[in-house]
């Protein structure tokens, strides 16, 4: 984590000029936009920073690297959501969740941490359903299905039982958690009731999941160093 941390500098000052310049959503404009995909982009940086040779031998790590990407894009949409642009939004953000998950892979398996996600996600569409309507019926439960699938590979990796994790693959878990915390503000404050403060919790848990998530990208670089010293 000590090593990994200088680089993670330049995203903790985008995300602070975010939060201090809170530029209002009711006037969006490109420069609204760079500003929120800024701590993105320090993201890419910090994945290239390891490396062109690194993403391109670990494909974990460069899908990562392109979920961040079609991440940046669906934040551009949604600065321009109420023009129209929030389905475009949620297909980037969708297709970011399928390379995420493609990255966490499909071992372990796990089938009671997929049983559980399955629940947790059922459960929020259910929720959501009487509120939806039109093509949002269909989207939304397609996009809680990517996103719990994705929590699901992600929650899969942590084998705290068997002792066969590392505090990688603990923040792409938490990284997880804090993306479906994220999308679950957006859909209620989106579909159902104003959630206070939703903005604040929705950027705060964006931005720690994103970083989490990007983290979990360096562990195939740390089993190479330690095969190395050993």
């Amino acid at each position: 984590v000590k090593s990994e941390g200088p680089k993670l500098v330049p995203f903790f000052k985008a995300t602070c000029v975010y939060f201090v310049l809170w530029l209002p959503t009711s006037s969006p404009s490109w420069f609204s936009a760079l500003i929120k995909c800024l701590p993105i982009f320090c993201l890419w940086v910090f994945l290239l920073a390891h490396g062109i040779n690194f993403l391109v031998s670990h494909r974990s790590a460069s899908r990562i690297l392109a979920g961040l990407i079609f991440s940046a894009v669906g934040d551009a949409f949604l600065i321009w959501q109420e023009q129209g642009y929030f389905i475009h939004g949620l297909l980037m953000f969708g297709i970011t969740h399928i390379l995420y998950s493609s990255a966490f892979g499909m071992k372990p398996l796990d089938l009671k941490a997929g049983l559980l996600m399955g629940i947790v996600s059922s459960s929020c569409y259910a929720f959501l359903y009487s509120y939806l309507s039109g093509p949002f019926t269909y989207l939304v439960a397609v996009y809680i299905a990517l996103i719990g699938f994705m929590g699901w590979r992600a929650v899969a990796g942590v084998q705290l039982c068997n002792d066969l994790w590392t505090w990688t693959k603990l923040s792409a878990c938490v990284g997880a958690m804090l993306f479906m915390v994220s999308d679950l503000t957006i859909a209620l404050n989106e579909f159902c009731f104003p959630v206070p403060y939703s903005r604040f919790i929705i950027m705060a848990t964006y931005y720690a999941a994103q970083m989490l998530i990007a983290l979990s990208a360096v562990e195939t670089r740390d089993e190479e160093d330690f095969r190395k010293r050993s």
